[in-house]
């Protein structure tokens, strides 16, 4: 089942950070994923003698296992077969279960044991989804850390008639105690955030001495500026939710200089390595609600934070990206993951066969009607404009596809459904007038993005008409000492590559501001 080579990187792993005696329990059927599933445990279990697997069958879904730390209440549950995105998360578990600690900011870890009364977690995920590994990891490691909480991964695939009882179209969903708890994409913190009192506390920032430079944001631009400024000796901390930005919700990068093909989470990942090679004070899971400028310059700059912290710093890089513009017509929260989706990648095989529509003609909306041409029915491709914003090869590659359809000069205008599930897209014809509708079952929205700048419309910081931090060829903003970097800016390119040189412009800018200015007495 397992090549030679991983097994050997596995028993190395195994053998270097599993302490505790972990049993692989298994509840196994006839098909021929439940015979790979046996495969796979008994050489798992084969590495070491602190791993036994036994075949229980004592739970009602097969094929699935459990790893269960021997003597404990810590157990965490797979149903289906974690290849993919999610052997990782197999990997994790087995590594946690089996006693290597969970590596997460101290607060964060006792938030996480604070967490009172029984939870009972059941996610559904795809192999092919790349934000689904990041809701399993994150629930498996509270299961780890707090035995109130279990947790179950279930592969939709294999457990369809689960998947439509519970009519689910988008994954990651996730149930607690048999109800619908959340869909998307989420990490320890946003479960934290929603099931312990008071959330995540940041009080332990006040304590902190001043930055020199302060980055807000870990997408591209706040790595490379966090990188940047450290490599100048000066006092550096990045502060954000996470590490990647939207890099993590990208399946394939295909046109990073340099890097012909990898995917989302890969980059992010490689992003965290390189930011630690340096001396960065890295803060995440927290997001910033206010900025306070120096009153004269050259003074610090305050941030506050979610959970009662604050920072102080003499400049401030502002990089805290964007987010997918919704379509603001009625139905579409109503059936958000009931059929209104972002990501085709992650919820596009949950539409086999099923007609849908992608709203957005730029490349990023061609490029998923592409990508969903191949699983499902009929792909309807509807844009605002009168003619398609993508480039002319993409064009043409879709319209080679014979279940593709475009629809150009319409306004959509609604999306309704059955109350569980969304059948239609109505849309206006800008041209007539005329009100038309469309029968799908998916509506895959793909219509630009939406700064993350919410927070500082009290800043006094400049932003555009379009909400974007205003900054010049230096990524200086209206402030001093105040800069920005990336998505969140007027910059006009939204690509990685450019928000990178973005963050390394503003900490050199950053840099000459610094040495330029002198502190206040």
């Amino acid at each position: 089942m397992l090549d030679k080579d991983l097994l050997d990187q596995l028993k190395t792993l195994i053998d270097d950070r599993v302490t505790e005696q972990v049993v692989l329990a298994s509840s196994l059927d006839d098909r021929p994923k439940a015979k790979d599933m046996k495969e796979m445990l008994d050489e798992v279990a084969a590495l070491s003698d602190k791993i036994t697997h036994e075949v229980r069958n004592d739970d009602e879904r097969k094929p699935s296992f459990a790893i269960e730390r021997v003597g404990s209440d810590i157990s965490v549950r797979f149903a289906g077969l974690p290849m993919g995105h999610e052997f990782n998360s197999f990997l994790l578990a087995l590594l946690q279960v089996g006693g290597n600690p969970v590596k997460e900011e101290e607060a964060l870890l006792d938030a996480v044991k604070n967490i009172e009364g029984e939870h009972e977690f059941v996610t559904y995920m795809s192999l092919t989804c790349q934000n689904c590994p990041t809701v399993v990891q994150a629930l498996n490691a509270m299961a780890v850390i707090n035995p109130n909480i279990k947790h179950v991964a279930v592969e939709g695939s294999l457990f369809q008639e689960e998947v439509e009882e519970r009519r689910i179209l988008a994954v990651p969903t996730v149930y607690l105690n048999g109800e619908e708890f959340s869909a998307g994409r989420m990490d320890i913190a946003d479960f934290v955030g929603k099931l312990a009192k008071g959330g995540v506390s940041t009080e332990s920032f006040n304590d902190k001495e001043a930055f020199e430079v302060l980055v807000l944001g870990g997408g591209p631009a706040g790595a490379a500026a966090a990188i940047y400024a450290a490599r100048k000796g000066i006092r550096t901390g990045l502060a954000a939710p996470n590490i990647g930005g939207q890099t993590l919700d990208t399946m394939s990068i295909e046109n990073f200089v340099s890097v012909p093909y990898t995917e989302g989470p890969k980059f992010a990942a490689g992003l965290e390595e390189h930011i630690s090679k340096y001396d960065i004070d890295v803060m995440k899971n927290v997001a910033a609600t206010k900025l306070i400028p120096a009153e004269t310059e050259g003074g610090l700059h305050t941030v506050e934070f979610e959970g009662g912290g604050s920072l102080k710093a003499r400049s401030v890089i502002l990089a805290t990206g964007a987010r997918w513009r919704t379509l603001g017509v009625p139905g579409e929260q109503d059936y958000r993951n009931k059929g209104v989706s972002f990501c085709p990648h992650c919820d596009g095989p949950l539409f086999k066969d099923k007609p849908i529509a992608v709203v957005g003609g730029g490349n990023s909306g061609i490029e998923a009607a592409i990508d969903l041409a191949g699983v499902t029915e009929k792909v309807t491709l509807v844009e605002f404009l009168d003619e398609l914003r993508c480039d002319d090869v993409l064009l043409k590659k879709f319209q080679s596809l014979p279940n593709s359809e475009i629809i150009t000069g319409a306004r959509t205008t609604e999306v309704t459904g059955d109350g569980g599930q969304l059948t239609q897209l109505a849309y206006e014809d800008r041209d007539s007038g005329e009100l038309r509708t469309l029968d799908v079952n998916g509506v895959f929205v793909q219509i630009g993005l939406l700064p993350n700048t919410e927070w500082l419309k009290e800043s006094g910081v400049e932003l555009s008409d379009r909400h974007e931090i205003v900054i010049d060829n230096h990524g200086k903003t209206n402030i001093p000492g105040i800069f920005g970097a990336g998505d969140v800016t007027t910059e006009p390119f939204k690509q990685i590559v450019v928000a990178e040189g973005g963050g390394a412009t503003a900490a050199l800018s950053a840099f000459d501001y610094l040495i330029r200015t002198s502190v206040p007495a």
